[in-house]
């Protein structure tokens, strides 16, 4: 049995939770297994749907279902071209907030909450937090550059503020948290509450290999890179001397990998060249991606995977926050939320004493 509730925020009271902690959407880490954990110990489940098909998705959520009373969410892609059916199903399945790393449309946001459900868009600038606000979405989640994978260059401590001065709807803080210090210190500036990537992987309920969990406990503060080289775009993932070889490898030679992984992600993926070609044309229109930086979005699903599920980090890339570099122990979810809400709480009635 967890913590009984120690603090209140708007986003527990929007969702239904005890603690105002997110774990967040990883691709091939936030499984049910994950999620689930994370929901029985109180804080916000995200389940991680881009690396899933359709009909995995739909057994995922039936499996988190069977684990777990608690509200849970999931990750969708905006631009997927099966997004509507993919929200259709949490329609069905009475997810209680639908999560998305670019914002979703305005039809969309609508379908969602006339049934119920909390629509919480990530946003990198306040213009973006206010234009899903003015949408209709129940909160956003901002991710400073501290965070791991897809991330910007603008520091949690700039973004939050500026994206909370834009908006007034509850704001979820991402990137560079980690325990009860960093929850007081969010809530202080504002926030609803905390989303954690790196942390939550970094547990035993985790399904990512011991050894590959291991492996990140041995890097330093200086241990992650950010490179476009995977994928175009700006990927925090741990110092490796495998992402290494791709920082100073050419185009040319890392272009029949690129295709070869491809192949496979499409395989994985059960999608026709049609459908890949309509998300890639989604992707042009939504993030401006250029087609080299297209071609290498469909690459890097099966990188992570090769790193995070196979364990195979001399063919595979780890997704990591900075915060990697404090972390030391592989805590169960139920013992991480418990401890950061106790020393979060003990931090603010600590600041409280300051007050004269």
């Amino acid at each position: 049995m967890s913590t009984e509730q120690l603090l209140r925020t708007p986003l527990t009271e929007l969702v239904g939770i005890k603690h105002p902690i997110v774990q967040t959407g990883m691709g091939w880490v936030a499984g049910p297994r994950l999620v689930s954990a994370t929901a029985n110990a109180g804080g916000l489940g995200i389940l991680a749907s881009a690396t899933m098909t359709f009909a995995e998705l739909e057994k995922a959520i039936i499996e988190v279902k069977g684990r777990t009373d608690a509200p849970f969410g999931v990750n969708l892609r905006a631009d997927a071209t099966d997004a509507p059916d993919r929200c259709q199903l949490l329609i069905e399945h009475g997810v209680k907030v639908a999560s998305f790393a670019l914002a979703p449309k305005p039809e969309l946001i609508a379908k969602l909450k006339e049934h119920d459900i909390v629509v919480i868009p990530s946003v990198g600038l306040p213009k973006h937090a206010k234009k899903v606000a003015s949408w209709g979405a129940d909160a956003v989640m901002i991710q400073g550059g501290e965070g791991g994978g897809h991330t910007g260059s603008v520091p949690t401590t700039l973004l939050l503020p500026s994206v909370l001065d834009a908006v007034n709807i509850p704001v979820i803080a991402a990137g560079g948290f980690f325990d009860g210090r960093g929850l007081a210190a969010a809530l202080s500036y504002g926030a609803a509450g905390i989303g954690m990537g790196t942390r939550f992987l970094l547990t035993s309920d985790s399904a990512v290999p011991q050894a590959v969990k291991e492996l990140y406990l041995t890097h330093d503060v200086n241990g992650t890179v950010v490179t476009a080289k995977v994928d175009g775009m700006p990927h925090r993932m741990l110092r490796t001397p495998f992402v290494e070889e791709i920082e100073e490898t050419g185009t040319i030679r890392r272009l029949a990998p690129t295709i070869k992984r491809t192949l496979e992600f499409k395989k994985m993926a059960g999608m026709s060249w049609l459908q890949m070609a309509k998300d890639g044309r989604e992707m042009k229109k939504n993030q401006g991606r250029t087609l080299a930086q297209m071609t290498l979005a469909a690459n890097t699903p099966m990188m992570l995977k090769a790193g995070l599920v196979d364990g195979d980090t001399n063919a595979g890339v780890l997704a990591s926050g900075q915060v990697v570099g404090v972390l030391d122990d592989l805590p169960s979810c139920e013992a991480l939320i418990d401890r950061i809400v106790l020393e979060a709480a003990t931090q603010l009635k600590k600041a409280n004493t300051y007050l004269v």
